[in-house]
C-alpha cells in the first residue's frame, strides 16, 4: 500500500491513466475528458487537486477542485449529472472502502473544508471521512428524473403518459407550422442556429464559457456518432433545440432551450415528443435521464427520481472550519 499521490493538471493525470478513463473505458461523466473540458471552459482559474490512492492493483480517484489553498470540492457543476469516486482495478466493496478511508486521511492532513456534489451513493465516501476525523454532514439536495424503458415500444410509452401532456401534443400538433429534425452530426450552420436559439430562450443568458464547453461537448459526441441534436423550425428558422447524447443504452438530456415568442405553439414540447420517439424506438436506449434538477414538466415524460446527496466536511483540527460547521449542521437539522 503506498501513499495517496495528488496531481495538480489535467495533462499529468492523463499521462499517468495511459487512457483507462478514455471514451472504450469509462461513461461520459466519468471520462478525462469530461474533467479536462470543465476545467478548462468552466473554472479555467481554479487549482485543481486530483487525488489517487492506491492498494496493489486497485485504485480510487477523485477528481477535485481547490478554491482556496485549504479547501477542495467536486469538480462538477450543472452540467454534471452525477459525481464520485471512480474506481480502478475492480476492487470489491470492502477494499473500496479501504480505499476511500486513505484518500480521506490524506486530504484530513492538508485541507480544512470538503463540499461534495451531486452525488447518487454518499454512504461509502461519508463513512470514509467520519472514520478518518472529519466532522461530515449529509443532506438531501434535488434530484435526476429517468425513464427505465424495460423493452418498451414509443406507442407503450406515450400511452402510460398523463393525458394532458397527450392531449397537448395532440392539440398542437394539429397543422402545426414546425418543422422537426434530430441531427447525429453537428456543422458550422446548426451550432449558430442553437446559439441563435439559446439566445431568446427563456433561460438565464448562457455564460461564453459555458457555450464553449457545450460547443466542445458537441463536437466530441458528434464526432463519435453519439450526438443526437434537435431542432423546431418555423418558416425554416430555428425556435426550439435539444441537445442530447445517445451512449451505452443511455440517452442523456443536456439542454433545452426555446423561443418565448413561440411558447403558445409549444415547439419545445413537440420536439421532445420527437426525440423521445427515436430514442426509443431507433436508438433502443434502456434509459433516458433528464440530467439534475426537480423541474415540473420532468415528472410528465419521466417515471422515476433519482435523490442527489451533498457531502461537507470540516476538519475540527482547523479553528477556521469550526463556524462554518455549526452552521452547516444547524442547517441540515431544520432541512
Amino acid at each position: 500500500m503506498r501513499a495517496p499521490r495528488e496531481y495538480h493538471s489535467i495533462d499529468g493525470v492523463r499521462q499517468a491513466m495511459a487512457g483507462r478513463l478514455d471514451r472504450a473505458c469509462a461513461p461520459l461523466f466519468d471520462r478525462l475528458d469530461w474533467f479536462a473540458a470543465l476545467r478548462h471552459h468552466c473554472f479555467p482559474d481554479t487549482p485543481v487537486r486530483i487525488l489517487c490512492a492506491q492498494e496493489d492493483s486497485r485504485e480510487v480517484w477523485l477528481f477535485l477542485l481547490s478554491p482556496t489553498p485549504r479547501r477542495v470540492s467536486a469538480l462538477a457543476n450543472w452540467y454534471s449529472f452525477s459525481w464520485a469516486p471512480i474506481f480502478l482495478g475492480t476492487p470489491d466493496e470492502a477494499a473500496q472502502q479501504r480505499l476511500l478511508d486513505m484518500a480521506a486521511r490524506h486530504l484530513l492532513t492538508t485541507c480544512a473544508q470538503i463540499d461534495l456534489y451531486p452525488l447518487e451513493q454518499a454512504a461509502p465516501l461519508l463513512a470514509a471521512l467520519r472514520h478518518a476525523g472529519w466532522f461530515a454532514v449529509q443532506r438531501a439536495m434535488g434530484g435526476r428524473h429517468v425513464l427505465d424503458v424495460q423493452g418498451r415500444s414509443f406507442a407503450d410509452y406515450w400511452a402510460a403518459r398523463p393525458g394532458r401532456l397527450r392531449n397537448l401534443v395532440k392539440r398542437k400538433g394539429r397543422g402545426t407550422p414546425f418543422a422537426l429534425s434530430i441531427s447525429d452530426r453537428l456543422t458550422d450552420d446548426l451550432w449558430r442556429d442553437y446559439v441563435q436559439v439559446h439566445a431568446r430562450s427563456w433561460k438565464e443568458a448562457e455564460p461564453a464559457s459555458g457555450l464553449d464547453f457545450l460547443h466542445e461537448l458537441a463536437m466530441r459526441e458528434s464526432a463519435a456518432g453519439t450526438l443526437r441534436l434537435g431542432f423546431a423550425r418555423a418558416d425554416g428558422h430555428p425556435v426550439a433545440t435539444q441537445f442530447w447524447t445517445v451512449e451505452g443504452g443511455v440517452a442523456l438530456i443536456h439542454k433545452l432551450s426555446h423561443d418565448r415568442g413561440c411558447d403558445n405553439g409549444s415547439p419545445g414540447t413537440l420536439l421532445s415528443h420527437a426525440m423521445f420517439a427515436q430514442a426509443i424506438d431507433q436508438d433502443r436506449v434502456d434509459r433516458i435521464d433528464y440530467g439534475t434538477g426537480d423541474n415540473g414538466y420532468k415528472t410528465d415524460w419521466m417515471e422515476r427520481r433519482i435523490p442527489l446527496q451533498r457531502i461537507d466536511a470540516f476538519n475540527p483540527r482547523c479553528a477556521s472550519a469550526w463556524l462554518p460547521a455549526a452552521r452547516t449542521a444547524i442547517s441540515a437539522l431544520v432541512g
